[in-house]
């Protein structure tokens, strides 16, 4: 079959692409930039990437007229609660007009888990979305999905955060609340199964896994999981507003995320429709099962996507192309080069690793500090870390940067800053061969905006100056070794 793919560069539609390339389908990826969207040689006959953002219907590419079904997942997260349920209402009808060009005989939809009516916005601008894609004419399923457990996504990497930092919690009232965590694993054989199955068209299923579980004992088994010994005491004095501050402090996410994440957890997500286990039998694994399966593909580097690479959870302007190309003008530099006699692979590796665990090869404390500040001003801090310790692909968070261009080939890193700043940042490595030998090129340029931005630049020029020289430095004596 022929798939349309939205949101094939998310948590899950990169990993639904490669399961249905392996079922022998052939994948039209609609991605907003195809640099961002790098495709394995071994799969480039079975995937066709399609450029265009589905806000704009504009920017979007034609599409093929013998497209058989289509996968929606694309969610939209925005600061205003206005403009977030507009724009996914805007996402969602774009969606109808563009595959009406095609012959689509099933819409599958991802969407939210809620055990009540009185469901938050977050999950009422998804129901909303089943209104409007049950309204095309077009055969819908929905799968609905509370907690997704998976090496990567947002529910598995902030509970991580939380259990793994601190022994003791003092939590909200909605730890109490149960919910019907289910593998990412399962969730993708739903997704792949439901596929132009007769009865699963124009019919809605809640999935979930085996267990239902309170969020208090979901971080007490992740501890035991870890062998950790943690605490927790809950307390009703927190506020969705102090709540959404207190996830976003200790954990990755962002505080707009948090805000929609707590604002669904007050309540129940477990599953009271359970006929799609008549319709596709299965034994989902346990809670315990996919936090194990999680671990082991982080231990084995095996991390196809994380929701911290999506521009959702980011700071980063939506034109990406923009970025890629430094300015020159208006501008302020620090550059710097270090010959290397060594094999230029060894220093690229050495660059590649750079961030995350890694560290930043020159005064980590002061780059946690920096984290910490930005934190503390709203900012995404370094807490994202990155999703594989030797890898780099173009959108790739990388602690509070954002990877716009990884070119192994010509040996070039460019990094765009997304903590707070009075400007615009920018962290450059280009490896040169001269001579029998390489110059490693390492420019730290800004972009300043106004008066403020001048002064915290030239305040902060000769910190900068040790930092990103001693980082030169190590880097060439790692890459020596």
């Amino acid at each position: 079959m022929k798939i349309l793919l939205t949101g094939a560069n998310g948590y899950v539609g990169k990993r639904l692409l490669f399961k249905l390339v392996e079922e022998g389908h052939t994948v039209f990826a609609l991605v907003r930039n195809k640099q961002r969207f790098p495709i394995p040689k071994e799969l480039e006959a079975k995937v066709h990437i399609l450029q265009g953002d589905l806000e704009k219907y504009e920017s979007l590419s034609p599409l093929s007229s013998s497209i058989d079904a289509a996968y929606f997942l694309v969610h939209a997260l925005s600061v205003a609660t206005e403009d977030f349920i507009d724009k996914e209402q805007k996402i969602a009808i774009n969606f109808i007009h563009y595959i009406h060009a095609s012959k689509v005989r099933q819409i599958i939809y991802l969407s939210g888990l809620a055990s009540n009516k009185e469901s938050s916005l977050h999950l009422k601008s998804r129901f909303n979305v089943e209104k409007i894609l049950r309204g095309s004419g077009i055969p819908l399923t929905v799968l609905r999905a509370g907690i997704v457990i998976g090496s990567g996504s947002a529910s598995f990497e902030i509970m991580r955060d939380l259990v793994e930092k601190l022994p003791l919690m003092i939590t909200p009232k909605w730890v109490m609340s149960k919910c019907q965590p289910i593998s990412i694993v399962d969730v993708l054989d739903y997704l792949v199964k439901v596929l132009d199955n007769r009865e699963c068209k124009n019919k809605t299923f809640d999935i979930g896994g085996p267990d239902v579980l309170t969020y208090k004992s979901m971080l007490l088994e992740f501890a035991k999981v870890r062998k950790l010994k943690r605490w927790i005491i809950t307390v009703p004095v927190l506020t969705t507003r102090l709540s959404s501050y207190w996830l976003y402090f200790v954990t990755a996410t962002n505080f707009s995320i948090a805000k929609w994440l707590v604002d669904s957890l007050k309540q129940d997500a477990i599953c009271s429709n359970n006929e799609i286990e008549k319709i596709i039998p299965k034994k989902c694994i346990s809670y315990k099962e996919s936090i194990e399966k999680a671990f082991s593909k982080i231990g084995e580097n095996a991390v196809i996507s994380s929701w911290k690479d999506s521009f959702t959870s980011s700071m980063f302007p939506t034109k990406f192309i923009d970025y890629i190309e430094v300015p020159k003008h208006g501008c302020l530099k620090d550059e710097k080069s270090f010959i290397f006699k060594g094999d230029s692979k060894n220093l690229r590796n050495t660059i590649w690793k750079i961030g995350g665990k890694n560290g930043w090869y020159a005064y980590n404390f002061l780059w946690k500090m920096r984290g910490g500040l930005d934190k503390l001003f709203g900012g995404v801090g370094l807490r994202r870390g990155r999703r594989h310790p030797n890898e780099i692909s173009p959108g790739d968070a990388l602690d509070f940067w954002r990877v716009l261009l990884a070119d192994k080939k010509n040996m070039r890193l460019l990094l765009y800053a997304e903590m707070k700043l009075p400007g615009e940042a920018w962290l450059e490595f280009h490896i040169e061969k001269q001579d029998g030998h390489c110059i490693l090129h390492q420019t730290a340029t800004f972009r300043p905006k106004g008066l403020l931005g001048r002064i915290y630049w030239y305040i902060l020029f000769p910190i900068h100056h040790l930092i990103f020289r001693k980082m030169g430095r190590n880097i060439i004596k790692r890459s020596t070794y």
